[in-house]
């Protein structure tokens, strides 16, 4: 049931698909803090079950504990991690956070085939100074379906800045008028700008073909050091009418 989990949940975030109404929470911590993320559970008869996923840019989803609707005892714990059911919740306890925890966290609850997101939180755990002293994104101009479209994020960062060894992790977000949350996207890697010296620039890109549905707002989001930093965003316009091929 893990791998279905997160097959389908590849899936969804590959179409951009969103069900229950809910937004992202975010939550800050300092490093070496206990949090707690809790989603909500009521008691059901169905056979539903309930996963904590973390996801991590560039990575597999990672699976940190399930359980069912129904009242049920089992605990899925590690040194770090706990997750387990408390009186109409399902909780995700982080035992002394560090760093590597930042990220997002989505709480799923699956019947049969059918999952949605019950809970959405975005983890940030604060550390040592960051080097990032910019993320900009440009504008995009209008496409129609079909067309191919690719959206840039540039991030400047000072290298005589940094105090931590982690690197930049990057998502890209949809935010349009017809859904209840931002859709989660994952970008390409960082192409380099040749210069040596500081402030360094690094273009994150995203590449697709338009459909009419992929209309919005995007914008990247950069991760670093228990920090996280927002792109001014990019609308993307896709022109409701069809191009036509002549024969």
């Amino acid at each position: 049931m893990k791998m279905v989990v997160i097959f389908y949940l590849l899936l969804m975030l590959r179409v951009g698909r969103c069900t229950d109404d809910h937004v992202f929470e975010m939550t800050t911590v300092e490093v070496g803090d206990d949090v707690t993320l809790n989603c909500p559970r009521q008691t059901s008869i169905n056979q539903e079950t309930l996963f904590w996923i973390r996801l991590v840019t560039g990575k597999t989803p990672e699976f940190l504990g399930g359980t069912y609707t129904f009242d049920y005892e089992g605990v899925n714990k590690t040194p770090h991690i706990t997750a387990k059911q408390e009186p109409g919740s399902f909780i995700l306890h982080i035992h002394e956070t560090k760093l590597s925890d930042t990220g997002l966290y989505y709480c799923l609850k699956v019947n049969l085939l059918d999952m949605t997101f019950s809970k959405s939180a975005l983890l940030r755990v604060k550390g040592p100074e960051p080097d990032i002293t910019a993320v900009t994104q440009d504008p995009s101009d209008p496409v129609r379906p079909g067309d191919s479209v690719t959206l840039q994020c540039s991030v400047l960062s000072d290298s005589e800045k940094k105090t931590c060894p982690e690197e930049h992790r990057v998502y890209w977000f949809r935010a349009a008028s017809d859904e209840s949350h931002p859709s989660l996207i994952y970008s390409d890697g960082c192409e380099k700008s040749p210069e040596a010296h500081s402030p360094q620039k690094c273009i994150y890109s995203f590449s697709k073909n338009a459909s009419s549905s992929d209309a919005g707002t995007y914008y990247c989001a950069v991760a670093t050091c228990g920090e996280i930093f927002f792109g001014n965003g990019a609308k993307l316009d896709v022109e409701g009418k069809c191009r036509i091929f002549p024969y």
